[in-house]
């Protein structure tokens, strides 16, 4: 019987993987309904903590939550072959992706049918804040801190301040911990080995790609690197790999990089897997085997760090848990997390003002969004279609 309800589990993730489109905040919501209304592997409650505990470490949050199921239904194995199913078809389907701008621009191909895309992932970033606000903003201190972590990570949009929001939002909402119900508490064990193994692959990649200047070692680091750092997902993540790729290093043109970008609002999955596009043309001097290679070494290198620390801490969670102040911080790392959503909204929604066709889009998409039942991931090829017929 246990088996069978890993499989199940397995084909659930799965279903996720092949239709979630929109970034963790619009994951979440699938989630909830799959996972938890459907399903019942657990309660909303346990699932929102174990976003709001992803939230606040470094990695891509939608793949750190469910992965950190796998692990609380079967384990280790199974968080394993949680995190493989959960990424591979956006992985494949970036790969192609790669594989296809690289060959259209061989042929000299306009890149333009994605521009209705990027509207469209800003109508998906607003509806997702929105519905997820309604769920987890509870009281006024709630409502404030998202207002003021939306306005401020608008204003200051580095990614050094979206952990310091997440934990200041985290530590105002714990000052009310006596709201919380007293619960017995037992002395907290801390495990090290994957916290050590997160450090010794992060060191090793590093003095590896010194001593042997490999690219694909190279780009394994960078991609590690970036997976240990970045706080608040692929919104985060995308600034990020603009700058080091794009501008630094100059392996990506800007037309190659903001295309991966919209594409993968058409990828399901998590958004991570632009790293997967972005490895692929790292490597497109050494042709299709190269950016294959390029794609599995960026895949495996954004992926690892966050699965290994949140194998570390979802260990003690249970403990720690167990102090009000911790379960009282929740609440503002909730809210804090919703406001940070939508800053990402308006930064991406600011530089399409100066076009009517970008904001009709975004406009016509949350009134699809809000009134129809049409999946985001339809919305999104019908995007591409538009852009096909009219270039």
């Amino acid at each position: 019987m246990r088996r069978i309800r890993y499989i199940i589990f397995l084909k659930d993730v799965l279903i996720l993987a092949c239709t979630a489109f929109g970034g963790p905040q619009v994951h979440l919501v699938m989630m909830l309904d799959l996972l938890v209304i459907k399903r019942r592997y657990l309660t909303e409650e346990e699932l929102l903590e174990l976003q709001a505990l992803c939230q606040i470490l470094p990695g891509p949050t939608s793949t750190q939550t469910i992965t950190a199921l796998g692990f609380k239904i079967g384990g280790p194995s199974l968080a394993y072959l949680t995190v493989l199913i959960w990424s591979l078809p956006a992985m494949i389907l970036m790969t192609l992706a790669a594989l296809t701008i690289y060959y259209l621009e061989q042929k000299n191909i306009s890149l333009g049918f994605a521009r209705f895309v990027g509207p469209m992932a800003v109508a998906l970033l607003v509806h997702g804040g929105y519905r997820i606000a309604r769920k987890v903003v509870r009281d006024r201190q709630g409502w404030i801190l998202l207002s003021l972590s939306a306005l401020v990570a608008y204003l200051y949009p580095s990614p050094f301040v979206t952990p310091a929001l997440i934990v200041a939002g985290g530590v105002v909402a714990s000052l009310n911990y006596g709201k919380e119900p007293v619960m017995q508490k037992i002395p907290l064990r801390i495990e090290w080995a994957n916290f050590f193994l997160w450090l010794g692959v992060l060191l090793a990649a590093a003095l590896l790609g010194a001593i042997t200047k490999s690219l694909p070692v190279r780009l394994f680091e960078n991609f590690y690197r970036n997976g240990s750092l970045v706080f608040g997902g692929g919104q985060v993540l995308i600034p990020m790999l603009y700058n080091e790729f794009v501008e630094f290093k100059h392996y990506l043109t800007q037309e190659e990089f903001l295309t991966g970008m919209a594409l993968t609002q058409v990828v399901p999955g998590p958004v991570f897997s632009i790293s997967t596009y972005v490895g692929a043309l790292s490597m497109q001097s050494q042709g299709v085997s190269g950016q294959i290679i390029g794609a599995l070494v960026a895949t495996f290198g954004i992926f690892l760090p966050g699965t290994f620390l949140i194998f570390f801490v979802y260990r003690f969670w249970d403990q720690i848990k167990k102090y009000r102040g911790v379960r009282a911080s929740l609440q503002g790392v909730h809210a804090t997390s919703v406001g940070l959503t939508l800053a990402a909204a308006a930064t991406l929604l600011v530089p399409m003002a100066a076009s009517w066709v970008s904001i009709l889009t975004v406009l016509a998409t949350l009134v699809l969004l809000f009134f129809t039942r049409l999946p985001p991931y339809a919305l999104i090829l019908g995007g591409l279609l538009l852009g096909l017929l009219f270039p």
